[in-house]
This record gives structure tokens, sequence and C-alpha cells, in this order.
């Protein structure tokens, strides 16, 4: 049975319609429409516009009508996290703020080996209910969709507990939650063997499980000295493109080459890029790669942030992702990371709301949102103002009042406990 309902008045709806997907935007391009509505179908939506026309052309729908000033943006897209693990790392990072080292706070037993060991310990139940968890957390923030990686596993077994538990967590969590890889997060400290061996291992007795149990379409790896080297990785991307993988890489986080990499790979994204020179800017903006900018790891590890202003200057595609994660980007809280951003890399609004909305989304290769506009999923991120500037100009602290997932009201803070 189809159900039409009409929302509204909004005094602002920002639609994140009419730009482009790459390069550089100003701050008039971003479209507001003013005192506006949505009417959404099913899960859809069917028309946005001014409210009273809206009401007029569709007298039939249920009103779903707001009090006081309201502006609507899409629901967020957060297109790189690990919230999926066990235990938590709040000792590294009391010691990287005393001054320790990487390798000295990996040597005292931290670092990603860590959260390895205490994610095989934990139960797929454990895992499901805390990525659950986390990411309902994420939705109060105006975060709808989510890609979730594996990668704490690092053994056949355990990565494939972890993206069960990712699909699970799916079914019952508020926001949609797409499933990455990333087995080759690190070769594990107990692997017998060469990088070249465990990826070898890994491409050919897993890769077969996610396409049997439909656990995941996307592939990630970090290359990174203490990681995969660039040649290291050149089978195991050959072998899931070969598979239909989508691929999608961190590069560039401390050293260069995985640009490269990502580029001469068709990856989907290449995400971090602190390290980037303007060598791998100009390679990312002359191909369809997108660049993903992940701050929670610059205020997390206290180093530089992606040089987002050169990249949309030079033409790239600029995502904002949250990296949640328990070691390097604990915060996991996207919009006040992107308005940080924006004010170290001197953003516009309109760049910044569309490296977490349309360009996100593009990241993850999702057509079906990141905007209002009709035909597009109904994911709404609702916020109590009379101005969309206040959103970043809050940094955060200003909180979506409503949350709509699939035309459906997930989150309503006036009635939340």
């Amino acid at each position: 049975m189809t159900k039409r309902t009409l929302i509204g008045p909004f005094k602002q709806i920002i639609p994140m319609t009419g730009m482009a997907l790459k390069g550089a935007i100003a701050e008039h391009e971003l479209q507001v429409i003013a005192d506006g509505g949505i009417v959404i179908e099913n899960n859809l939506i069917l028309a946005t516009g001014n409210f009273e026309d809206l009401k007029s052309k569709y007298p039939a729908a249920d009103i779903q009508l707001l009090k006081g000033n309201h502006v609507c943006l899409p629901g967020f897209v957060d297109a790189h996290t690990h919230i999926c693990f066990g235990g938590s790392r709040a000792k590294d990072y009391a010691m990287r703020n005393a001054g320790k080292s990487y390798m000295e706070i990996a040597n005292a037993g931290g670092g990603i080996w860590d959260t390895v060991t205490e994610t095989r310990k934990a139960s797929i139940e454990e895992l499901t209910k805390n990525t659950i968890k986390r990411a309902n957390r994420h939705l109060k923030n105006g975060t709808t969709t989510l890609e979730v990686k594996s990668g704490y596993g690092l053994t056949i077994d355990d990565e494939l507990k972890m993206l069960r538990a990712i699909r699970e967590a799916n079914e019952k969590a508020l926001p949609e939650l797409i499933a990455t890889c990333l087995a080759a997060h690190m070769l594990p400290k107990d692997f017998n063997g060469s990088e070249k061996e465990y990826l070898k291992m890994i491409s050919e007795e897993l890769f077969p499980v996610l396409k049997e149990e439909n656990l995941t379409h996307r592939m990630d790896a970090f290359i990174e000295q203490s990681a995969f080297s660039a040649d290291d990785i050149q089978g195991y991307f050959t072998k899931a493109s070969e598979l239909d993988f989508d691929i999608t890489v961190h590069a560039d986080q401390f050293s260069t080459s995985g640009s490269k990499v990502a580029v001469n790979h068709k990856a989907i994204s290449a995400d971090h890029l602190e390290a980037i020179t303007d060598t791998e800017i100009a390679l990312l903006a002359n191909s369809d790669t997108i660049a993903v900018a992940l701050p929670g790891a610059s205020i997390g590890l206290g180093c530089d942030f992606t040089p987002a202003r050169k990249l949309l200057d030079a033409g790239a595609a600029l995502a904002i992702a949250s990296d949640h994660n328990p070691g390097s980007a604990p915060m996991g809280d996207l919009l006040t990371q992107a308005s940080i951003l924006g004010t170290f890399e001197k953003l516009t609004n309109a760049e910044v709301l569309s490296g977490i909305t349309f360009r996100a989304a593009a990241a993850l290769k999702l057509k079906d949102r990141g905007k209002l506009e009709a035909g597009l999923l109904a994911d709404l991120a609702v916020f109590h103002s009379d101005n969309y500037q206040d959103i970043l100009y809050n940094q955060g602290n200003l909180k979506p009042c409503m949350i709509w997932k699939n035309g459906e009201l997930v989150f309503d803070r006036h009635k939340a406990p």
C-alpha cells in the first residue's frame, strides 16, 4: 500500500543538488529551498519544494507538521569507519599524548595488534552488539549510512566472524552499514610467512567465501611501510578485481605510494592522504578515484590534515569520513571533524557538506542517497535552526533533532529518553 507523507514546513531545505562531483564549490552554488517541504512515498523522496505548493499538489498526503524553525539536509554518509572491534586503546591514547612513539606503544603491547587480540577474543554476539551501539550513536549525530571495515581479525575465521557480525548488525542497526574487507590491514604477528604469502592465502581462501556468503563487495588494503608495500599488493588487488570486488585503499597516511596504486587499480577511493604531495594530488585529480579525508585520525594522532584545499583546487573529488576506530580516531563524530577540517583547510560550507553527503555516497559507489531529490532514499537529517550555516558554525555541537531513514522517522530528540 502506497504511503505518502508531507514533512514541513522547513525554514530551509539544503538539497545538495546541482553541484559537481569533482573540484571546488563556491558557497553560492549551495541551493536553498526556503519555507520548504518534502513529500515521501514509502522509502523514497517523491518531491521537494515550497511547503504550501506541495500541500496543494498532494492533498491526500499525511502531514508531518513541524513547529518552529528547522533546517533539513540529506542524511550524512560516513565512508570510512572501523566500528566493529573488541577492547579499548585508551592506554595507547595516554601514552601517545605523553610523547611515546608508535613503535614504543606497539612494543608495550598496544597498537593495532592489541585490537586484533581483543577482537579475536570477542564473540560474534559481542561484536554485533557493540557495532549496533556505535552505529546508532552515529545516527543520532546525523549519519544514516556508514561503511564498516573488518581488519582486526587477520585470520580466515576471524575476518569472517567480523564480516558476519557487520551483516547481523546491519539487520538491526538504524543506519545502513556497508561492509568492507580489510584483511590486508597488517601482516599478523602470528603468521609464519611473508606479506605476499599472507595476501595469497587470504585471496585464495577468504575471497571465495566472501562471494559465496555475499558478505561484502568491497576490498581494502593498508599500503604503508608498517603494513603492505605497493609491490606486495599488486596480485591481491588484481585477484580482487577479477572477482568483481570494488577496491578502496588506505593511502599516503605516513608515506606515499598508495594513491598511485589506487589510481592504477581504478579504486573507488583513496583514503587518508595526510602525506600526499603535489604529484599524487595531480594523479587523483585526473582520475575517477575519490579522495577521502579522515580528520579524526589527524586529531587523534596530532598530525597534519589531508590537504583538502589543494585537492579540491586541483579538481579532485573530496569526501570526508570519521575513520572511527579504537586507536587513532576514537571520537567518531563526523560533523565535528568535518567542521574542524573546514576551518583548517579553508573549505566552504558547500565543500564540507558535499564531502559528507553526495561525494561521500560516491566514495561508496552509492547513487541512491546523499541528495534530497525525487527518486532517492528519504534519508533526512533535521536541525533546530533557521540558518543552515549554524550547523558547521557550531562545530558539531548542534545535533540533529530528527532523523528519517528510508522514509521512517527513526530518531526524534524531543521524544528520546
